[in-house]
């Protein structure tokens, strides 16, 4: 999808969409960008089942943990 930067007003971009719609971007996603520029915002399926694979095996590894009697350990923090 690619939007274009119409203004800015404080720490917000406002970005006309493809399909005439608006959306409002945080500048700290845009550092370098200008009125009029075109930013192409793309969906990158590998990275994303990365991170939820990552995350998944992150929770599992907690679920998993267990002391010497083998009863599931849970923190309270």
């Amino acid at each position: 999808m690619k939007v274009v930067i119409d203004r800015f007003e404080g720490d917000h971009a406002v970005a006309a969409l493809e399909n005439g719609e608006t959306a409002i971007i945080s500048k700290k996603l845009l550092p370098r960008a200008k009125e009029g520029d075109v930013i192409r915002i793309t969906y990158d399926k590998t990275a994303t089942e990365r991170r939820r694979r990552e995350a998944r095996e992150a929770f599992d590894s907690l679920l998993a943990r267990r002391d010497e009697n083998g009863r599931r350990i849970i923190k309270n923090e």
